[in-house]
């Protein structure tokens, strides 16, 4: 017993930063138009840089907390598909 406590414990705190500032996750559903997509994502705080609709997706450049993610959304159902935190050139 006392084994899975110390493994749920340290997923948990594994998972901790990751869950502090992404509210947004893979098979969430945003929206197909801009505007949804953009009320989506202001409601969670997040300020929105770019959204771009390209080759059968979506393309939505996001920041919240001082952190650049780009997000990728399917043109059919407005599901993320993939969430790609943007590095520093510094």
């Amino acid at each position: 017993m006392e084994t899975l406590k110390l493994l749920t414990l340290t997923g948990l705190i594994a998972t901790a930063p990751v869950l502090a500032f992404a509210n947004v996750g893979l098979g969430d559903k945003l929206g197909t138009s801009e505007a949804d997509i953009r009320a989506a994502l202001e409601a969670q705080g997040y300020q929105i840089e770019e959204i771009e609709f390209e080759g059968g997706k979506i393309e939505v450049e996001l920041i919240k907390d001082g952190v650049e993610t780009e997000l990728v959304l399917s043109d059919t159902d407005g599901v993320v598909t993939a969430i790609e935190l943007e590095e520093d050139d510094d």
